[in-house]
């Protein structure tokens, strides 16, 4: 097995974060120019400190500095190539920045695999160029890196000098203009330690830079936004990395319906992949999957005030009964729980509080925060040191000018008593100075309720996720890797697949295939009855639709029933080979039909799908999914998040089904293609026969694809 902490080898990115020496080529004093306004970044809005080099064959200077014709010309090789010259030239300038031995290439320039052939073949090039001399690529097609620890900004972007706001936010977006969106929401007190926006990612992916800040202390959360993944196992492997040191990734992935998808491809090609499978990926490996981007922001910035344990319990404070209950109300929505205040805090909130105010969970100070304000900050110091108390959240409806300016201040003074986080709520489009004072003194106000809810839920939620996560459990992908695409696959015969997984263990029924009518009778004379009977051939995989199924036949009409079903599906299928028709035990009565499935994601592997069977899976699509492999305990997990869950746990007279072996089932199906993972391509089990209590469960039907 591979090394679970660096399978990959990831790439040591320090240097590239914090370079003791840059080179920019394409550096220019030429205004409004991309290359004036990167160089400018670095020279006058970063505070770099090591040694900058511009390259520029048609200037002697730039900005002061001694200009460079080439990277041959450089005194020494450098940590980071900054490239800001047209298409045509980037090849050259980063083989000879390989050449040089220099550590990695930034390549801000577009018009690669993005844009048309001529471009896929240039990314080809540097892709090889780097393979040969070990330099590390940056992009093609991005806006740059910066770190704002330092702060340094590699970057063209004009509005870099003016989202210098440091902080333990760790952003890794492939596109530019969303990373800078997630930015800029430095304007509501949010602080970043650094920025990666990858473009094209040729080489350097996501899942190095999530790696990376998994292990910044810097860095106490961290916010992907992706298009697509060209790599799954490597971005599993990170992710792993990235829980294992309790870092939180806040995941929001554009192209999860068919219009974002089209428009990702084309904008960074990658791999869009099924927003189901990404769904699933996301909530295994921890990352948090969040909607928009200011859902995006608001997660994280929970977790850069505090861990949450999974457990935590809310209390509402606020100075307007409609905002209390409001408030409350969205708790509830949202399945959070309000904490019930110690006795010691409700007498402090009564000694405080006027008689006429609500001192039970939620607080209505009522209008205190005008006539006292004193009064209204020690009742939030004793409502955020309650002992029951985990997190305090403080709805403001509207803009009352120096007042709420005042009280602003207050609360700062109130969050400084106490480790509870006090996270305020601006409701009012008004953005007046008691807004910004709350910025400035790293109380983030949410926006709205509705993203109160949805981010308090998914903090706590993270934190239950860190105390049950399975820390032997490893995805199979790390072990396997994901295959290229089959070039040639071949579907097993029913009574194939069924041979398959009856060696595996799972328990199948036992057909017999009839080539001739008069085996068919022979068969069914020795089974009894009644039959199920099934057309065999390779090129038909939903036989019904053929007519090739015919149920409950009597043993006596299993010749008439083979004659019927080979002529049904010779005419739905005259090109079709058939070969025989399989005959076997119809089910017991009463179970009932669950659907199995697993089939091998381009870029995240196998993946096990399980729902009921009938219209529940094909009208309802009321499935779950799971990374292989999927063991019992986990199996029973997916059969209790089904929205049909109780039509097998006993539902209105009918017997509890054996949920037991459904999942021992599952298991082993997940084993069976874990041992076979290099050749099989899908596992289809419809239907699977559930029955009561201590009844088992039985495969009815298979479809086996595999790599032939």
């Amino acid at each position: 097995m591979k090394d679970l902490h660096d399978p990959y080898r990831f790439p040591d990115l320090a240097p590239l974060f914090n370079p003791a020496s840059i080179a920019v080529v394409g550096a220019s004093d030429k205004e409004h120019s991309i290359g004036n306004h990167t160089f400018r970044n670095i020279v006058e809005h970063s505070k770099f400190t090591g040694r900058l080099y511009p390259v520029n064959p048609k200037q002697d200077q730039v900005m002061g500095l001694r200009a460079y014709p080439d990277m041959a010309s450089l005194p020494e090789p450098v940590d980071v190539v900054v490239i800001v010259v047209p298409a045509q030239f980037v090849a050259e300038t980063v083989e000879q920045a390989g050449a040089r031995g220099c550590r990695f290439a930034v390549i801000l320039t577009s018009g690669f695999s993005e844009a048309d052939d001529w471009g896929i073949a240039e990314e080809r090039k540097l892709v090889e160029i780097g393979q040969r001399t070990g330099i590390r690529i940056y992009g093609p097609n991005c806006p740059g890196l910066v770190n704002l620890n330092i702060p340094l900004g590699m970057s063209f972007s004009p509005a870099f000098k003016t989202d210098l706001a440091p902080g333990a936010i760790a952003l890794a977006t492939q596109g530019g203009g969303l990373g800078r969106n997630m930015m800029q929401h430095n304007y509501r007190g949010m602080g970043f330690s650094a920025w990666s926006s990858s473009g094209n990612e040729c080489d350097l992916q996501v899942a190095d830079f999530v790696h990376h800040f998994a292990g910044d202390p810097d860095c106490k959360a961290i916010a992907i936004l992706v298009e697509g993944f060209k790599d799954g196992p490597r971005f599993a492997a990170a992710a792993r990395r990235a829980a294992e040191m309790g870092k939180p990734i806040i995941g929001l992935k554009v192209g999860r319906s068919e219009y974002g998808a089209k428009a990702a491809q084309s904008h960074t090609a990658s791999i869009t992949g099924s927003a189901e499978v990404n769904s699933t990926v996301f909530a295994q490996l921890g990352v948090i999957e969040v909607d928009d981007l200011d859902e995006a922001m608001d997660v994280a910035m929970l977790f850069t005030r505090k861990q949450p344990t999974g457990d935590e319990k809310v209390a509402v404070f606020a100075s307007s009964g409609g905002a209390a209950s409001l408030c409350a109300d969205n708790v509830g929505t949202a399945g959070l729980t309000l904490s019930t205040f110690t006795p010691e805090t409700t007498r402090k909130l009564a000694e405080t509080l006027p008689s006429f105010a609500n001192i039970s969970n939620p607080i209505d100070t009522t209008s205190i925060s005008i006539s006292h304000p004193q009064a209204l900050m020690d009742s939030l110091i004793a409502c955020a040191n309650d002992a029951n108390t985990d997190l305090v959240l403080a709805p403001i409806p509207m803009d009352y000018g120096i007042y709420t300016e005042a009280n602003a201040r207050n609360f700062k003074t109130a969050q400084d008593t106490t480790d509870t986080p006090i996270v305020p709520i601006w409701f009012s489009e008004k953005t007046g100075e008691g807004y910004f004072e709350l910025a400035r003194s790293g109380l983030v106000p949410f926006r709205s309720l509705r993203n109160m809810g949805k981010a308090v839920r998914r903090w706590i939620d993270y934190g239950r996720y860190l105390q049950e996560r399975d820390q032997t459990w490893t995805p199979l992908l790390l072990d396997t890797g994901v295959p290229g695409p089959a070039t040639i696959t071949r579907t097993l015969t029913e009574a194939e697949g069924k041979a398959a997984l009856a060696a595996a263990g799972v328990p199948v029924t036992t057909p017999e295939v009839a080539a001739t009518s008069a085996a068919a009778q022979e068969i069914a004379d020795r089974m009894g009855g009644p039959l199920a009977m099934k057309i065999v051939s390779a090129q038909i995989t939903h036989k019904s639709d053929v007519g090739g199924v015919m149920l409950n036949v009597d043993p006596a009409a299993a010749a008439a029933a083979f004659d019927t079903i080979m002529a049904s599906a010779a005419a739905a299928r005259p090109d079709a080979t058939l070969d025989g028709v399989l005959l076997e035990p119809m089910a017991p009565a009463g179970g009932v039909e669950a659907f199995v499935g697993v089939a091998r994601d381009p870029v995240f592997g196998h993946v096990m799908t399980l729902g009921l069977g009938g219209i529940y899976v094909e009208m309802f699509h009321d499935v779950t999914r799971a990374m292989l492999p999927v063991s019992q305990a986990q199996a029973r997990r997916m059969i209790g998040k089904l929205k049909s869950a109780k039509l097998l746990s006993g539902y209105r007279g009918q017997p509890p089904r054996d949920l037991d072996a459904l999942a021992k089932l599952v298991a082993t199906v997940s084993d069976y293609v874990a041992a076979h993972a290099d050749r099989v391509e899908e596992v289809e089990i419809n239907p699977v026969w559930v029955g009561a209590g201590g009844e088992g469960a039985l495969a009815l039907d298979a479809v086996i694809v595999v790599r032939d």
